[in-house]
């Protein structure tokens, strides 16, 4: 059975910083490009960013990228997104992505 577990989450102060993880199990995680998206009260799912099988090649949506970073440790199968200099408008619960299927969420919230 696949397993995605979100951690985290929490409250931030504008500008700060935070490091979600997630757990993945159930499949070869080595293998399998990883994603982390997002949902933001009263709108649809957003893709974040994205990490090839290896951590090569990373893809970011334009709102986040140069203050986002993903990464993945294959060895721990766990995917990594570090969140700098959070804007109070990237409240959203995020959920780590593999193929179709996603996890519970964490819920990041930004101070005003």
């Amino acid at each position: 059975e696949v397993g995605l577990v979100e951690s985290g989450g929490g409250l931030v102060q504008p500008g700060g910083s935070l490091r979600l993880s997630c757990a993945a199990s159930g499949f070869r995680f080595s293998s399998y490009t990883m994603r982390w998206v997002r949902q933001a009260p009263g709108k649809g799912l957003d893709c974040v960013s994205s990490i090839s099988a290896g951590g090569e090649t990373t893809t970011y949506t334009a709102s986040v990228k140069d203050r986002f970073t993903i990464s993945r440790d294959n060895t721990k199968n766990t995917l990594y997104l570090q969140m700098n200099r959070r804007k109070p408008e990237n409240r959203a619960v995020y959920y780590c992505g593999w193929r179709a299927t996603r996890g519970k969420g964490t819920r990041v919230t930004v101070s005003s």
